[in-house]
This record gives C-alpha cells, structure tokens and sequence, in this order.
C-alpha cells in the first residue's frame, strides 16, 4: 500500500520522569527510555509520516513532556496528554492546554481505575464540558467493562469526540468475545464515537500467530465502517508481541479486500480528521 500513513497511538517515555506507576522492570522489554528518534526509525520505513503521541502517565507533568517532544520534533503532529479531571481547576486547565497548537486530545487511564462507571461521576461534569468547548478528543482507555458506560458518556455530551484505544482490548489470547463483541456494537451504533485498530497484537498474547487478531479485527471495521476506523501501532508497547514493521504488514492483509480510498481512510485520513491534524 503505497499511501502517506500516520500512526495515530505511540508513546515515548525517559523513566527517570519517575511518573510511570505502571512501568515497572518486570515489564522487561519495554523498561528503558524510548525517544521520539526511536519511534521514527521503526515507523519511517513503513511509510508513516507523523503520529500522535499519547500519555503513558497520569500526570501533567508528562503532558507538558509530550509537547515538548512535539515541539522538537516535527512528526508528533499531535499530543494526548492527562489532566486532574477532578480538580475544580481542570477546565482552566483544560483551556491553558488546549491553546498549544499540538495538544489534540486528553486520556484518564480508565482501565487502571477500579470503578467501571468513574467517568459518569457529576464531579466530571465540568472538566468534560471544557474538552467539549475546546474541540479536543477524549481517548478512552477501556476494557469491555466501560463500554456501555461510553454510550452513556457520547449520550450526555454530544458534541464530545470520541475515541476507543485498542477496540477496548479484548483479551483475545483468552479468546474473549463476549461482553465485548456486543458492546462494541451498541458503541458503534448509537454514538459516533471512532475506534482505533491498534493494540490487538499486544492483546494476543507473546508471538501469535499470523491471522491471530483477525475475527476481532473484521468485526470493528464491520461494526465502525472505514470513515469511523484508525490505524495506530501502540508502539513500543505492541514489542511485548510482535515489531512495528509485523503489525503494519499484517493490518495491510486486515485490509487488504478494501477499496484504495478506505485504505488511506483508516491508514492516515481519519486520525487527520478527528485530531484536526
């Protein structure tokens, strides 16, 4: 696929920042600092031209960190970064962020919070509000648990814009298909939320095979549509099961019985069109 590609979800991080709780070295092959440099040369040969950095800690620290990165480096062209949702500062916060060119999106670490419902809380109400005002997307973090409580989330803020990371991770090494077969396509079909291909290999567990991530690949694109899909890399968390270069030419089968036009849509156009790249 000869097209103008754009990874819409890779991290950097350098760990002494300190702010990583989950990084930890029993997390071998992705415990060391990882550069926006790094992230190039795996994607460069691919034919990717530019990502979208997203959070790795709950902390706005690491958000002023990321646009740093995206300041220095013109392929970040854009940043996911985190706020103290709760804080009654948040929506100035909120405001104060999004005036920097490269902040596109915001992400609470939802899988890592131990209520499913945290993000319908009425103390949100007003940090949700802001990001709605500003334009920005809300990346959800999400397991199949969270699902039907993101349909609730688009019904209340309706001009929100929505993302699901990782087609909400279903543990495919397991095999998991319910709840999360059905409750991708109520999110599908009643809100107009996007969803991003990406993460699936790190969800299947150590070295799967070829073809492993396909059933749960081919119901996203047929629950979400071409216009409503992104490709990301999820890049260097996806070495705990495959390369970039692995999982970029196994999504060019994943896509491969598509049209030219809605190839470039999931490779590159949409992630353009809902970060306003």
């Amino acid at each position: 696929m000869n097209i103008d590609a754009i990874d819409a979800h890779f991290h950097c991080w350098e760990l002494a920042r300190g702010d990583y709780g989950w990084l930890t070295p029993a997390l071998a092959p992705i415990y060391r600092d990882v550069t926006v440099g790094d992230w190039q040369a795996q994607s460069a040969p691919q034919g990717v031209s530019g990502g979208v950095l997203v959070q790795a800690a709950p902390s706005e620290a690491e958000t002023h960190f990321l646009l740093a990165q995206a300041d220095a480096h013109p392929a970040v062209l854009g940043v996911v970064g985190w706020v103290d949702w709760l804080a009654v500062y948040a929506p100035a916060r909120i405001e104060a962020l999004a005036q920097h060119a490269r902040l596109k999106g915001l992400r609470p670490m939802l899988q890592d919070l131990g209520d499913a419902r945290w993000i319908l809380q009425p103390a949100l109400a007003p940090a949700l509000q802001a990001m709605s005002d500003c334009g920005l997307v809300f990346d959800a973090l999400v397991n199949a648990v969270h699902l039907p409580h993101i349909v609730t989330l688009a019904r209340r803020y309706p001009e929100l814009r929505l993302v699901i990371d990782h087609a909400a991770k279903p543990d495919i090494a397991a095999g998991q298909w319910q709840p999360w077969a059905d409750g991708i396509a109520q999110l599908a079909a009643e809100t107009s939320a996007l969803c991003k291909l990406s993460g699936l290999l790190t969800e299947a567990g150590r070295h799967p095979a070829a073809g492993a991530v396909r059933r749960w690949a081919d119901h996203v694109l047929a629950c979400f549509g071409p216009e409503r899909l992104l490709w990301g890399s999820d890049w260097p968390v996806l070495e705990f099961s495959s390369s970039y270069a692995q999982w970029y030419g196994e999504t060019q089968q994943l896509l491969a019985h598509l049209s030219a036009p809605e190839q470039a849509a999931i490779m590159g156009g949409n992630a353009k069109r809902l970060y306003r790249l």
